[in-house]
């Protein structure tokens, strides 16, 4: 049974569909890639896994639970956490009053704590007293993942982590994703850079106007099946 599961999943923002019956899947301690151009709806998937947008109940299960309908802040205390797009930190915040948030809603043991934040970005604990405000892009991300993990997901949902960013600070935030990993989360990463998803990722799934135009072990896609899936070629 996979942890996370979309099932027929739409979307709507007002009268305009978003989404038309999206189907994924994501297994325990895997992870999997959602790619696409913008306006794919990428972004409101995560949205709609992550309670921002609610559906019907059983569109996304966790778990084997329905949470379709549930608000952000439930399915964030049941072990679903999102680093947003844009990051989004409180800019009156100092960088660990910023880390301290993310622990509110779920009240769980796990690996994550200030301590094995800090020991994941040291460049956190250096600027620890800093206003976020002050951080460099890079910093913020940093920030923004480790809000989410101070949760403890179970699964962890990245929207556009290397929006923005320089290629060697890209380099660095993904190569916290192995101990990520390790402790024993799930992740699913929302990301335009084509060969970065294929690289960290288990399975891949290719939107293209609210649809899922492929999908894949990353081994087992051409380069033509993506161009084809991105832009529409022969859909």
């Amino acid at each position: 049974m996979s942890q996370l599961q979309t099932k027929n999943l739409t979307a709507f923002y007002g009268d305009f569909q978003a989404l038309f019956g999206i189907d994924v899947a994501l297994e325990k301690g895997k992870t999997i890639a959602i790619i696409g151009a913008n306006g794919a709806g990428k972004t409101t998937l995560l949205r709609s896994i992550s309670g921002v947008l609610q559906n019907a109940a059983d569109m996304v299960t966790f778990e084997g639970k329905p949470i379709g309908g549930l608000s952000a802040d439930q399915v964030m205390a049941m072990g679903v956490a999102m680093v947003p797009e844009g990051r989004r930190l409180f800019p009156s915040l100092s960088v660990e009053e910023n880390l301290l948030v993310g622990a509110y809603g779920r009240k769980t043991d796990g690996p994550w704590n200030l301590d094995s934040i800090y020991e994941l970005f040291p460049m956190l604990k250096e600027r620890r007293t800093a206003p976020s405000t002050v951080l460099s892009g890079g910093q913020q991300q940093m920030v923004a993942i480790g809000r989410a993990l101070m949760s403890n997901p179970r699964v962890l949902l990245c929207d556009e982590i290397s929006l923005g960013l320089a290629p060697v600070v890209i380099r660095d935030i993904y190569a916290a994703l192995p101990r990520i990993k390790e402790s024993g989360a799930s992740v699913v990463i929302v990301e335009q850079d084509i060969s970065r998803a294929l690289s960290v990722s288990d399975y891949v799934y290719c939107m293209m106007e609210g649809l899922v135009t492929l999908s894949g072990k990353p081994s087992d896609i051409s380069r033509e099946d993506i161009h084809h899936a991105y832009f529409g070629d022969l859909v």
